[in-house]
């Protein structure tokens, strides 16, 4: 049961990461209709920001604000430069100049801070554990990431839903031409969406840098989970981001924590040793394809 509850918090913190990168690319994608592979570098930047950041000034607050404003900044470098000409153009342009911004970033993220990967030792005021059952604890930065999680969930739901801002967004989405036509900027209104979009990208690679290595392409790694959880949830939905977001992550680490000893169970440990690893990394695009199966548009489509 320890084993389970710790599994099950680990597929949580996993899942809050997901979401944070998959909510600004599923508004980025379903909103303003560009296919940005450029997002796993936001992710890459904010990590590294945060760990230059935390070591000039040990202040973990310093690191996310550092990290925010860098990733967010860039983001609207990258849409005002690169992505607002590319509003009306076919996905494949899209993605063939993502994909060389994406390796645009990493050689100016390798000038700037180096080829050497830092070190991010975890915040004092997150580091040791705490006891939530007798005799298991779970680190304080795992707990903190999921908390996390949860608001930046609410504050997205109110964002969209409940403010004017959150309105203009809605407006430009569903008829650009008639919102113009109303007064609404929808040039600024969508190079918001996308400086959101990298700052919640950033904010995931500040809360990962002292849980796994920062390093040069670690962006695009997560890219392809991120890309899942959208087509789960349904393209343009952020409540389908949550709820996918927590499904993949609860499912990926529930299947690398018990697939490889349950294969060793009935299978030679040399055969379990090799196929348990496999399986694993493919369960959360089984559960992907079992979702299609069933519902083609994602479990949440957004609404017209």
């Amino acid at each position: 049961m320890t084993l389970l509850l710790e599994q099950v918090l680990n597929g949580l913190q996993f899942g809050a990461m997901l979401f944070m990168l998959a909510s600004g690319l599923t508004l980025i994608f379903g909103i303003m209709g560009v296919v940005n592979l450029t997002h796993g570098s936001f992710y890459m930047v904010g990590a590294y920001c945060a760990a230059f950041a935390l070591a000039k000034t040990g202040s973990f607050v310093a690191a996310v604000i550092a990290a925010l404003l860098g990733a967010g900044g860039y983001g609207l470098l990258v849409e005002f430069t690169v992505i607002r000409r590319l509003y009306h153009r076919d996905h494949l342009y899209q993605v063939l100049a993502t994909f060389g911004l994406i390796l645009f970033t990493n050689e100016a993220v390798s000038l700037l801070f180096g080829r050497r990967p830092p070190l991010v030792d975890t915040p004092a005021i997150l580091s040791g554990a705490v006891t939530l059952v007798p005799g298991f604890q779970y680190p304080v930065m795992r707990l903190a990431f999921i908390g996390i999680g949860a608001l930046v969930a609410l504050g997205l739901w109110f964002l969209v839903n409940r403010t004017r801002v959150g309105m203009l967004v809605r407006a430009g989405a569903s008829n650009r031409q008639m919102a113009e036509f109303m007064g609404v900027r929808v040039g600024a209104v969508f190079a918001f969406v996308f400086a959101l979009g990298a700052a919640l990208a950033a904010l995931a690679g500040a809360m990962m840098a002292p849980i796994s290595a920062v390093q040069i392409g670690m962006g695009e790694a997560i890219l392809i989970p991120a890309l899942v959880v959208i087509v789960i949830g349904g393209i343009g939905s952020i409540r389908g981001a949550f709820v996918a977001a927590l499904l993949v992550g609860l499912v990926d680490t529930a299947g690398r924590a018990f697939l490889p000893p349950a294969l060793r169970a009935v299978l030679p440990p040399a055969l379990a040793a090799e196929l348990g690893p496999a399986l694993a990394g493919i369960a959360m695009y089984v559960l992907m394809a079992a979702v299609l199966a069933l519902k083609p548009a994602g479990l949440f489509p957004a609404r017209a």
